[in-house]
């Protein structure tokens, strides 16, 4: 599995997202984190879904070398939510890299 790479992929997704002015300081409330929708779309705008959920459990699976998800896709979602904002394309790619990384593409 390859840490390293999916590490630099994390980060790179959180610099994009405050680059874009899409990160957030205020916490999201426990009962929106505790959605069980997919991407929490039921309770978070999806850049919050990445920085508060997504981000902290990759990066918790890479610190303590769990195994890492086999079949990503997260990337088609930012295609969806972002598809009128030609500025999260790079955001977009990082997603689409990390998305083929973990599932061996």
């Amino acid at each position: 599995m390859s840490y390293q790479q999916t590490a630099k992929h994390l980060q790179t997704i959180e610099y994009e997202l405050k680059r874009l002015q899409m990160w957030s300081e205020n916490r999201p409330s426990d009962m929106a984190l505790a959605s069980t929708a997919p991407f929490a779309c039921d309770a978070l705008p999806f850049e919050h879904w990445l920085q508060f959920i997504f981000l902290p459990k990759m990066q918790h699976l890479v610190e303590q070398q769990l195994p890492l998800p086999s079949k990503m896709a997260v990337a088609p979602m930012a295609h969806y939510v972002w598809a009128q904002q030609p500025a999260t394309r790079d955001l977009i790619l990082v997603l689409e890299m990390l998305d083929e990384l973990l599932s061996g593409k």
